[in-house]
């Protein structure tokens, strides 16, 4: 068990650079280093990952660890891996809180910003590689971006409505007989981890603290529809914290998602950082410390229920064709979601002023033209050169573009 919580102290240390570099440093420690894994059970378990809702990489450990030493093996190996990344987290979020409205962090911030326009850029390209393998997955990702850019339809509907459409594409013709399974283990794991998950929210339901059970519900159903990792969730997440509940502003969300890719782990953990920031504007930091554990937990928990109960299902799916159309679709969907994000980031940090328009049943947002701001696009010209073409590293990218833009703003006052 020491040797255990060695490894995956070590990969939740260095999980830097998204799902992509997760897993590579993964295989690198499980597979190549100590053959913990197959590399054909690496794959299975990878592909089984990501058909859930949630961080693939995140739950890729979970399994590692189940498959090693059993439950205990999958909270040590999925726990270490959000742990290190929830710490820091934490405690930037609270100087955030503290420092954020300052002119000198409002300058560092612009560099950030700048960087996450390209950042969602880069992650628009390489999903988009791999998930649009024909003309029926472009004219799915297409409607996806109308279906959310001008008609504001729920993200969640949009997925499920993928999902059925790319399951129905499929075809029910397989050459592999589905294992057994005993789905009686299965259940009892969704019971339990069901019960776990909602104790603490039956827990502020019976307090009438309006705010925590809001923060409650609305990151427990965000975990059920993570589908595609945080960057098809973040559109949907900025529209109801910053409209819905008006938690933050979409600078505020920006800043979160640019801290949040500076830290190791799941970027999934930019949850924590909103409902922290949240907090700290509801009541302080008491309250921001326990919005951001209750956030850890409903975002974190259905994670390991999954693994748990679905582990033992990973050879039965292989005889689901069905699973893998429904899958195929929803991915490409994804790409029409993150391109709309790319647009409304890339919109509103290029602009001061943005404003909602509407036209009959279609809405969509005008930038005053006379707000553009120079030095934003400047910032963001340099980013895309070092991570789109020079294939720098994001962390060094966001720290190089803070500076410049910290540096620029002490001598000139303005780009």
């Amino acid at each position: 068990m020491n040797e255990l919580v060695k490894v995956f102290g070590r990969i939740g240390l260095l999980s830097f650079g998204g799902p992509a570099a997760q897993i590579a440093l993964m295989h690198q420690e499980l597979v190549e280093r100590r053959a913990w894994l197959t590399e054909d059970q690496f794959l299975r378990a990878l592909s089984f990952c990501m058909l859930l809702p949630g961080p693939e990489a995140m739950q890729l450990a979970t399994y590692a660890g189940w498959k090693r030493r059993g439950i205990a093996g999958g909270l040590i190996g999925g726990g270490l891996f959000v742990l290190p990344g929830a710490v820091v987290i934490t405690f930037l979020a609270l100087a955030y809180g503290a420092y954020g409205n300052l002119p000198v962090v409002q300058a560092l911030f612009l560099g950030v910003k700048a960087t996450v326009v390209i950042i969602v850029v880069q992650a628009l390209i390489k999903i988009a590689k791999r998930a649009l393998l024909n003309a029926t997955h472009i004219i799915i990702a297409i409607a996806a971006f109308i279906a959310l850019f001008f008609l504001a339809l729920p993200f969640p509907l949009i997925i499920a409505v993928a999902a059925i459409f790319g399951a129905m594409q499929s075809t029910t013709n397989t050459k592999t007989t589905p294992a057994a399974v005993n789905f009686k283990d299965t259940a009892k794991v969704i019971l339990i981890g069901g019960v776990l998950w909602i104790a603490p929210i039956a827990v502020i339901a019976a307090s009438q603290q309006e705010f925590l059970m809001n923060v409650a519900i609305f990151f427990s159903k965000l975990a059920v529809v993570t589908f595609g990792g945080a960057y098809a969730v973040l559109a949907y997440m900025t529209q109801e914290v910053v409209v819905s509940y008006e938690w933050l502003t979409t600078a505020q969300m920006m800043d979160a998602l640019g801290l949040a890719e500076t830290t190791p782990g799941p970027l999934i953990l930019v949850t924590q950082f909103v409902a922290m920031v949240a907090g700290l504007s509801q009541g302080g930091w008491g309250l921001a410390l326990l919005a951001g554990l209750l956030t850890l937990w409903v975002t974190f928990l259905p994670c390991f229920i999954w693994i748990f109960a679905g582990a033992p299902l990973i050879d039965w799916l292989e005889g689901k064709p069905r699973l893998s159309g429904a899958l195929s679709a929803v991915t490409a969907a994804i790409v029409g979601v993150i391109a709309n994000l790319s647009l409304w980031f890339a919109t509103h940090v290029f602009f001061g002023q943005v404003n909602l328009v509407g036209y009959g049943i279609l809405q969509t947002i005008q930038p005053e033209v006379s707000t553009i701001q120079p030095d934003a696009i400047v910032l963001a010209a340099v980013a895309a050169l070092l991570l789109l073409w020079r294939k720098w590293s994001i962390v060094p990218v966001l720290l190089l573009s803070a500076s410049l833009s910290l540096a620029w703003t002490v001598t000139f006052g303005q780009f």
